[in-house]
């Protein structure tokens, strides 16, 4: 009897991706608006920027720290039982922060957040991934990747909708029904956790080691971005810290038997590929969401909204083509999309650095249209190649590995081109030197890409 391959997503599979989508696009929204808002509650508490960035770096620190560990907790104590204390926890945390009394109750509430979402982020990968299956780890990593191409762009737009008509309280205020209702959907969604068999043990000093060094050099780059002297303390101690701390992390991976992440996983060709493409997609994703709407602010003289929705095709490109790519790769393999997305890239990149004040804003749309469409065809694939090609054991691993060096790269992205701008003679000076410098970054991921499995390759 002949087998028929059945690849579509099953009625039982969609609810199931709908529910972890949801709940995995809190803490990419509540992200993105409350970078609308930094002024506001600068005024609001008045204090400094300097201060309120901590609202933001607090968050993404403690995502960092918590990644890690996500990986043993889920297969401890089972995905669902974390999916809902991931939310349970970003819950409490958007909670506090919508009735914070002052600047430092906010902080100490966004490190909350970022507990929780440090929690859902990599389980998003894991649970996707083996619901369904190395023949359709391309189609619903597109999915996600729709998701989290479109949530950078309509963060920044939703929140400066919510701080015109209801305040900077509702940008947190707004997750709690969404987070509310994404718990109980998984309670009701998602499968019970089966029994586990034998609880692994934690490797403590893994943690030590790895969340912190982690931490400590996104501390670096988000103090760079903020303009510090890269020779001062702020910058030098914790770049120190980190390097030693990851240093001996690796020292320690190598000798332990069961470490947190065992960094053997990078001698396997295709996850080293696609660990490398991801990290550098995030990194040219986010440089553009930071350079285009100053640009069109700056060059163009359009106010904050406008400049949202001028930047918002950037997002419908990744969002669109995602999905698509994802589609194909299950059939085809990843190298090839990888490859021809990055050429696409590459020559939008190049493109940018082409226009000046006088270019009309629909070319310059175009332009993010076709970089967003180009990185789409990247991303899924990518990502894609890491569940096909790693063993289900090693799954939750990978995904923590993928989302920290994807979190990594947006990071870099986003010091460098402050960097840039810092320096720069004008926005048309600043927009050219962020794109040759994001052209370079297409090439480095076309060389990464060109590694990436083929049709049939494990």
């Amino acid at each position: 009897m002949t087998t028929i391959r059945d690849d579509r997503l099953g009625s039982a599979l969609r609810p199931l991706i709908g529910v972890i989508l949801l709940g995995g696009a809190l803490g990419i929204l509540n992200s993105t608006m409350v970078a609308v808002g930094i002024r506001d509650l600068a005024e609001d508490f008045e204090a400094s920027l300097g201060t309120v960035g901590w609202v933001s770096t607090g968050f993404l620190l403690a995502v960092t720290v918590t990644i890690p560990v996500t990986g043993w907790a889920g297969e401890t104590f089972g995905g669902k039982r974390m999916w809902l204390t991931g939310l349970g926890v970003f819950l409490a945390g958007s909670l506090g922060c919508g009735l914070a009394w002052d600047i430092e109750s906010l902080v100490v509430f966004r490190v909350l957040q970022g507990i929780g979402a440090g929690i859902l982020d990599p389980l998003v990968l894991t649970l996707l991934a083996r619901a369904a299956g190395p023949r359709r780890a391309g189609r619903v990593m597109g999915l996600m990747a729709a998701v989290l191409s479109l949530g950078p762009v309509l963060g920044p737009v939703l929140g400066g909708v919510v701080l015109q008509g209801f305040g900077w309280r509702w940008m947190f205020l707004l997750g709690v029904p969404l987070g509310a209702l994404a718990v109980l959907l998984a309670v009701r969604v998602m499968p019970a956790d089966p029994p586990v068999e034998r609880r692994a043990r934690l490797d403590v000093r893994g943690v030590a080691l790895l969340g912190p060094g982690f931490a400590g050099l996104l501390l670096v780059l988000s103090q760079a971005a903020n303009g510090a002297d890269l020779l001062s303390s702020p910058v030098l101690v914790p770049l120190v810290a980190g390097a030693l701390l990851l240093a001996g992390y690796v020292v320690h991976a190598l000798r332990g038997e069961a470490p947190l992440v065992d960094i053997r996983l990078f001698a396997r060709r295709g996850f080293a590929a696609s660990v490398t493409v991801m990290a550098l997609t995030g990194l040219a994703m986010f440089a553009s969401l930071i350079v285009l709407p100053l640009y069109f602010q700056q060059a163009g003289g359009h106010g904050a909204l406008a400049a949202g929705l001028l930047v918002a095709p950037l997002g419908v490109g990744a969002a669109v083509a995602a999905p698509l790519a994802g589609r194909i790769s299950d059939r085809i393999g990843s190298r090839n999309l990888a490859l021809a997305g990055g050429l696409v890239s590459a020559s939008s990149a190049v493109l940018f650095t082409t226009f000046d004040a006088r270019t009309a804003d629909a070319a310059v749309v175009l332009a993010g249209l076709a970089l967003g469409t180009g990185l789409g065809f990247v991303g899924p694939p990518a990502m894609g190649a890491v569940y096909r090609t790693l063993p289900g054991p090693l799954v939750p691993q990978g995904s923590s590995v993928l989302y920290m060096l994807n979190q990594l790269g947006g990071s870099i992205g986003v010091a460098v081109v402050a960097s840039i701008l810092a320096t720069a003679t004008g926005p048309v000076a600043g927009l050219h030197a962020v794109y040759w410098f994001v052209a370079g970054t297409m090439l480095v991921l076309l060389a990464a890409a060109a590694r990436l499995p083929g049709r049939g390759d494990r």
